[in-house]
């Protein structure tokens, strides 16, 4: 694997030093244009990132590039630009976000002090300007770090982790003592695994690396033991592709591919820390889909250089499971912690980021073979099928009711499959209690936004009960909708299909002004991708609405829409080629 990734390392150097910003009157002279919007930031995903791929290759006695004194001198312009985009306050700003940001600096200082502990290991002495570049960065960031806060669930464990870099580098007790007082608010995590944001393709490999930089850094062994639950549970969560479950994230990575890439370092740390054979077989099976040198946290090629005994593959692989059917929290009393919101001090909205009151959902994965599962609550999508190339990505249910997307809130593991339901309740409000109406004394008018809503009392409530009944039969899946009251509530079941394969049958009719849609009016619906396929049954279409107010449509997919009106008892069959 050494080998492997000085060689990515080093193509990697190679086009990213082609992307440097060479010309001397740019204000972003020495940073590296980002591929997508054609500027240089100062972060841990623009230049940062490809200076730390640069200092491995440097230091790498491997690399084409080892000792080379004309990368070395990029390598100092780079730094020279990260200096010249240090705020005053510490603080760097990716520019297509975040401004002034804490945590976009943490994680950069994250991977600057991998660096700096490095570059200082060596005895090459023209190294010696470009770590006192680093350290010079590293030390004006301590000020926001001890001071700065968050957006996101994760952004916590990263400051955690940049307090620890620096309290290893610089030793100030204020470092430690601010780390631990984001540690006190506790562990977001499931005791299946999960984190708060359900990031499989993204934020679980931030939490984890983080976790254990801090743990090393802080003399916190403690700190591992989240990143081993969720270590473990990922296992489940990988299709036989490769292709990490993203299905029900509730980030950026929601629906996008992504790879056990970026869990690489931390499966290989962690299985030398632990002797873990499971944890050397995900390491094993991360490693085949590396193409690319690691986030600034995860830099793979760092990673070997700073932890030498990564090399050694002392720990041999077991085997994993290419067939299992498991409920991640399913026995996570969540309804409890829900209970508990406007308890405990809690007040209020969370704001630049979300409640995640979806946290510790529980959603069932099936792996036989070729064809890989999900069945999911709290998410976009209920159910989602990979039988070899064929993909099924989601099945939406979407209604008129509230109006929108309909997510289901429980599963019940039944024998043979399992019970989702969705319960809403929509009513009317009232007139508000003369004793609670606000003085309108000298006001020109009686906005509706100085009004106290939450006083009106509720008036005929309706409630909407949904049901899915998911069963594997035989030769494939089941799928049976149930939805009695209120009547003639429009509803539509939005079926997700790979862009890649062919869709084929005589109940296909284009939704006019909808990119990719199709009705399935009747009959059976073939979709092919390679030799692989799967065959559906029934169509239905007892309304002509595409479109539900308040439902987003994704792009990418070929869309087939299946239309329906309450009450209704509706079955799909789903079979397997």
């Amino acid at each position: 694997m050494f080998n492997k990734i000085t060689a990515i390392n080093d193509e990697w150097t190679q086009a990213s030093m082609e992307q440097q910003i060479l010309d001397r009157e740019s204000r972003y002279f020495g940073g590296v244009r980002d591929p997508y919007s054609g500027v240089a930031w100062p972060n841990h995903t623009g230049t940062a990132q490809y200076l730390a791929a640069w200092a491995a290759a440097l230091v790498n006695p491997q690399s084409r590039y080892a000792h080379d004194l004309a990368l070395l001198g990029r390598l100092r312009e780079g730094m020279a630009f990260m200096l010249r985009f240090q705020h005053e306050d510490g603080t760097v700003s990716p520019g297509w976000t975040n401004y002034h940001s804490p945590p976009d600096t943490a994680f950069v200082v994250v991977g600057f002090a991998n660096m700096l502990t490095l570059l200082e290991r060596q005895s090459w002495a023209p190294l010696q300007p470009v770590a006192e570049q680093i350290r010079t960065f590293l030390e004006r960031t301590i000020p926001a770090m001890l001071s700065g806060g968050v957006h996101t669930p994760n952004h916590r464990w990263v400051l955690t982790a940049a307090l620890g870099s620096l309290y290893r580098i610089f030793g100030l007790e204020a470092l430690r003592l601010r780390a631990g007082e984001w540690l006190q608010e506790g562990m977001d995590i499931t005791p299946d695994g999960e984190w708060t944001e359900r990031s499989n393709g993204i934020y679980n490999t931030v939490s984890d690396i983080m976790l254990y930089y801090a743990a090393q850094d802080l003399n916190r062994p403690e700190l591992l033991e989240p990143v081993r639950l969720n270590l473990r549970m990922m296992k489940y969560l990988v299709h036989p592709d490769g292709e990490v479950v993203t299905d029900y994230s509730g980030r950026q990575d929601f629906g996008s591919v992504f790879s056990l890439a970026d869990y690489y370092l931390c499966y290989k740390l962690m299985a030398e820390h632990d002797r873990d054979p499971e944890f050397a077989a995900l390491a094993e099976l991360a490693g085949d889909s590396v193409t690319h040198p690691g986030s600034l946290p995860n830099q793979i090629m760092l990673g070997f250089l700073l932890y030498p005994q990564l090399e050694a593959d002392a720990v041999r692989p077991a085997e994993l499971p290419d067939s299992y059917r498991k409920v991640i929290n399913s026995g996570f009393n969540r309804r409890e912690l829900l209970s508990r919101i406007g308890q405990d001090g809690y007040g209020g909205p969370v704001r630049h980021s979300k409640q995640h009151t979806e946290f510790g959902a529980p959603v069932a994965r099936i792996l036989s073979g070729a064809t890989s599962v999900s069945v999911m609550t709290e998410a976009s999508s209920l159910f989602s099928l990979r039988h070899g190339r064929a993909r099924l990505l989601g099945v939406q249910l979407a209604s008129s009711f509230e109006p929108g997307l309909v997510t289901m809130d429980t599963l019940t593991e039944l024998p043979g499959g399992y019970r989702l339901e969705s319960v809403a309740g929509k009513g009317y409000y009232g007139t508000i209690p003369a004793d609670k109406l606000p003085s309108r004394t000298g006001l020109p008018a009686s906005p509706w936004y100085l009004l106290p809503h939450g006083e009106r009392p509720l008036t005929h409530n309706q409630t909407s009960r949904v049901q899915v009944g998911i069963s594997e039969r035989e030769d494939g899946w089941e799928l049976h909708f149930t939805a009695m009251s209120p009547a003639d509530v429009l509803t539509q079941i939005v079926l997700l299909f790979g862009s890649e394969g062919s869709l084929d049958s005589p109940g296909l009719v284009p939704v006019p002004d909808m990119s990719g849609a199709s009705f399935w009016t009747s009959g059976t619906l073939r979709y092919s991708s390679g030799e692989d396929w799967m065959e559906l049954e029934q169509g239905c279409h007892e309304h002509h609405l595409a479109a539900i107010r308040g439902m987003n449509y994704p792009d990418g997919c070929q869309k087939v829409i299946v239309t329906l009106i309450t009450p209704l008892d509706y079955t799909m069959r789903i079979r397997l080629s």
